[in-house]
């Protein structure tokens, strides 16, 4: 008599291996590619896709996601509180299909918020980034001049945080004919 039960057991499902590219993990979102690279790698993934003509960086913030550290990543991402996005663009791009444009996010823990400066690569980065110094808290290595440029000087805190205090100045109101 013959085994059948071999014949009923499903096979196990293949699990595909994460795409990569420029040695970071990848996904898509909204059909634009997006790169997760690592702290330690961010630098030199910048570095080689301005080799490979995302030249331009059109925009760096960050997100605070305090309130959602279960949040979907890429199987081998863990997620941090800050995630700092860097949107980066090739304006010739390839031969027919024409300008490129990559994401990356790039995973900032709470309790060690550096990263290093894209400045040397991109020296457009200089005021974005202290943006995100000054609102986030998030340090730039190597930056030239990483100081506020939203807040006062002698400021406490970064508002953009999600544990940052909500403040309120008193505004005084006249009556209507007062003068």
């Amino acid at each position: 008599m013959a085994d059948d039960t071999a014949q009923d057991t499903p096979e196990a499902p293949t699990v595909p291996e994460p795409v990569t590219l420029y040695g970071c993990i990848t996904s898509e979102s909204r059909g634009q590619t997006v790169l997760h690279p690592s702290r330690e790698n961010y630098l030199a993934t910048v570095k080689a896709m301005a080799d490979d003509g995302y030249t331009m960086c059109v925009d760096l913030t960050a997100v605070d996601y305090l309130e959602l550290p279960n949040r979907a990543l890429p199987e081998g991402v863990a997620a941090e509180r800050f995630e700092l996005v860097v949107n980066l663009l090739d304006m010739v791009g390839t031969p027919g299909a024409g300008a490129r444009r990559a994401r990356l996010r790039v995973q900032v823990p709470a309790d060690d918020a550096e990263v290093a400066s894209l400045f040397h690569i991109h020296p457009g980065t200089e005021a974005m980034e202290r943006e995100v110094f000054d609102m986030f808290g998030i340090v730039f290595s190597d930056h030239p001049d990483l100081t506020r440029i939203l807040m006062p000087e002698d400021w406490v805190g970064h508002p953009l945080r999600k544990d940052y205090a909500i403040g309120s100045i008193p505004v005084q109101f006249k009556q209507v004919g007062e003068r």
